[in-house]
């Protein structure tokens, strides 16, 4: 196992990418402290599949747009597993809905940014200085590279910061042999567009990919995995584009 008795925190860790996530560093070795927003069934589901698997992991309830829930996830995760944390995934993020820009007001283009961009820079802070080392993924969007589709200009907007920070953060957490990564999922099948994309849109994207399908949650997760080891050690500062070849960058 190539995560054996690292520490991971994982933000929106319990549900689509974010489970799929938790469950392989789990499967890795990894002790995962999965943090949720609101459903806790979902949570608890994720935990129970982690242990049934022989797997070792919490779970921790939190807005990572607020300060104070960053700084308790990130207390209880060295309560638990010990002072040094190994892993930190910024997966929590999301559309919201879709707005055109004559709809957007600045509550919502506050609250999307909040959600994609202030999250991964709060928990990225609250982390770093209990770390010796390690690995930091940063989950963007193929949006940020393309501009998105209709309706998703904040949301494009906000994960092309994430790949931005991610690039300053490489540099910056370098010399502490931090690395710092991101990926850019494309069309992967998740509630997100089950939700937010129309099934016959979703249809034309699969057919326009070479590999012709969506992606898998467990493919990213897989990336994750690769990015968090020892196996990736000379890679810092790239967003990883995960889209079955839809868009090259």
């Amino acid at each position: 196992m190539k995560l054996n008795n690292k520490v991971a925190i994982v933000s929106g860790g319990a549900r689509d990418i974010g489970k799929a996530v938790s469950l392989k560093l789990a499967a890795e070795g990894a002790k995962v402290v999965i943090n949720y927003f609101s459903n806790n069934q979902t949570a608890d589901e994720t935990l129970t599949e982690i242990k049934q698997a022989g797997g070792e992991a919490i779970i921790v309830q939190g807005d990572m747009t607020k300060q104070t829930d960053v700084a308790r996830l990130v207390g209880t995760a060295r309560e638990t597993y010990g002072p040094d944390l190994d892993i930190l995934v910024n997966v929590t993020g999301g559309l919201v809905e879709r707005r055109m820009i004559t709809e957007v007001d600045e509550d919502f283009f506050s609250k999307v940014i909040a959600l994609n961009l202030n999250s991964t820079f709060l928990l990225t802070k609250a982390v770093v200085p209990y770390m010796n080392g390690g690995a930091i993924i940063n989950l963007a969007s193929q949006a940020g590279r393309d501009g998105g589709g209709p309706g998703a200009s904040v949301y494009a907007t906000s994960k092309g910061a994430v790949m931005t920070f991610t690039r300053a953060m490489a540099k910056e957490l370098g010399p502490q042999n931090i690395r710092v990564n991101a990926l850019c999922p494309g069309m992967i099948s998740t509630t997100f567009h089950d939700v937010f994309t129309k099934d016959a849109v979703r249809a034309n994207v699969a057919s326009a990919t070479p590999l012709k399908r969506e992606g898998k949650a467990g493919e990213v997760a897989d990336a994750v995995a690769y990015l968090a080891s020892d196996e990736a050690s000379f890679l810092t500062g790239t967003n990883v584009d995960i889209n079955g070849g839809l868009f090259f960058s």
